[in-house]
């Protein structure tokens, strides 16, 4: 009899990873004591350096009030939350807030939490600032290459997502990003795939910065852009520096979305090298004989040059 159980338990859990009923993590977080470790930044430590596989991280439902850095000699790392709403990794620095010398932290020293490693990936947990409508505060600040991010919250008001890392490539999927001015802003290259972007006040969507030798920056694909801010209160984008490049793809612009799009940020060259175009919006945020003149509208054979591997160069994050 118990030889009968005993093939009947090593059964259930055959098919249960088969079926993905059972997932195996390599480090446990638990504020209760349950895992290996209570906090975060004490698995990302745990990571051996340069290791070539990836490890996986479940961090248990909880606000993790930690200033996070995961070093660029960690790589391949995965954190899964056990639920997006309730799994929460916060700080609450910004700005003007002052280091121990009586500095201001500035915008890059305020984010909650640091990604330096490469190939890293995020699941079902939300990244916060918590300091509140008090200036630049940035909840994830992301340098390494080939980030991606599924079913993740990102929380805040200016300066929420910073995708920072020159060169890096970024991938956001069914992810919902809130804020207000330049909540999404940067200079790395990133793919936003059926996104929720909620607008909180007035401001800007994005604020890209990229680089004149690259060719793609910011795409929005099948999004919806909602919010509680007042109709005609955001634009789509401001280029933070000159040939900003954003593109929304097929996308829902609620009432929030001015008529006229975009902004130059009071710099008349900012139109000559900014590369601002929709293909196929829709939605009361939709109006494309509105739009600024030097912002474009895509053709369909413009629109298909927009895929995965060619924005990404090669790179296809829907594979793990």
């Amino acid at each position: 009899m118990r030889n009968v159980l005993l093939l009947l338990v090593l059964s259930w859990l055959t098919l249960g990873q088969a079926f993905g009923a059972v997932p195996s993590y390599d480090f446990v977080v638990a504020q209760d004591g349950s895992g290996q470790f209570r906090t975060v930044q004490e698995a990302f430590n745990a990571v051996p350096d340069f290791r070539k596989k990836v490890t996986t991280i479940f961090i248990k439902k909880g606000v993790y009030k930690e200033k996070l850095i995961l070093a660029g000699s960690k790589h391949f790392v995965k954190i899964v939350g056990e639920d997006r709403e309730k799994t929460i990794l916060a700080y609450d620095d910004y700005n003007q807030k002052k280091n121990i010398f009586g500095e201001d932290k500035g915008t890059s020293g305020s984010a909650s939490c640091y990604i330096y490693g490469p190939d890293f990936t995020a699941e079902n947990l939300t990244f916060q600032n918590s300091s509140g409508p008090v200036g630049q505060a940035v909840a994830l600040w992301v340098s390494g290459d080939k980030a991606r991010f599924k079913n993740c919250r990102f929380l805040g008001f200016q300066d929420t997502l910073y995708t920072y890392g020159y060169g890096s490539r970024q991938y956001y999927q069914d992810c919902y990003i809130e804020g207000t001015v330049d909540f999404i802003f940067g200079s790395s290259t990133a793919w936003f795939e059926g996104c929720t972007i909620f607008c909180k006040t007035s401001g800007f969507v994005t604020a890209a910065s990229t680089p004149d030798s690259t060719r793609y920056g910011y795409v929005f694909n099948r999004c919806r852009i909602t919010g509680d801010a007042p109709a005609g209160s955001f634009y789509l984008g401001r280029p933070w520096r000159p040939y900003a490049k954003t593109v929304f793809l097929s996308c829902e612009l609620g009432k929030q979305i001015k008529p006229e799009g975009w902004d130059h940020w009071e710099k008349e060259s900012n139109k000559q090298t900014a590369r601002y175009a929709e293909y196929q919006s829709r939605g009361p945020g939709a109006v494309p004989a509105k739009r600024v003149a030097w912002a474009k509208q895509l053709t369909e054979a413009e629109a298909k040059q927009y895929t995965l591997p060619n924005v990404l160069r090669g790179w296809d994050p829907t594979k793990e």
